[in-house]
């Protein structure tokens, strides 16, 4: 079995990891389900969860490492924690807002969104961190000004406000 990654992000779910974990796998090209483990009777005190019940689901998603637990009701996702995903082309910003909000899911403002499992995600289109480092403020406030209009990016619109048009 090869080494996991140092660090990798797990995530909370009352009983719908594994379903999760299918969707985003269903999702993202060279992404897979690699492990699955289940509740034994030790514990069922504490977690409350039936033996044979999923418990988590490790997974993979271009490349990077995640888990889903099934850890009951008690925590909720919020918007304080978010996956970015950087997008070259509006087609690609497209496909992965209509995926992750189909379903139940929810648009957000500025790029954010939430999936029907309630966790956030943020839709980059890639020109946007460098026009946002550039030196001119002139620029980055006409940028930031459309930016804070907009729910799904729009890359042509990013980048007729930074040219100025």
């Amino acid at each position: 079995m090869a080494l996991m990654q140092k660090i990798s992000p797990c995530l909370w779910f009352d009983d719908q990891g594994e379903q999760a974990a299918k969707f985003y796998v269903s999702i993202f090209k060279n992404s897979g389900i690699d492990a699955v483990s289940h509740y034994g009777k030790e514990g069922f005190e504490i977690h409350k969860r039936p033996a044979g019940s999923v418990m988590t689901v490790a997974f993979h998603l271009e490349g990077h490492d995640f888990t889903a637990l099934n850890g009951g009701p008690n925590f909720k996702f919020t918007e304080a924690i978010s996956l970015q995903i950087y997008c070259e082309t509006q087609e690609e910003v497209d496909y992965y807002w209509s995926k992750l909000t189909e379903g139940g899911g929810q648009e957000g403002p500025c790029g954010w969104l939430k999936d029907k499992y309630g966790l956030s995600w943020q839709i980059v289109g890639s020109p946007l961190p460098e026009m946002m480092r550039d030196p001119d403020i002139e620029k980055t406030d006409r940028v930031m000004k459309v930016v804070m209009k907009m729910k799904k990016p729009d890359i042509a619109a990013l980048k007729r406000a930074y040219e100025g048009k």
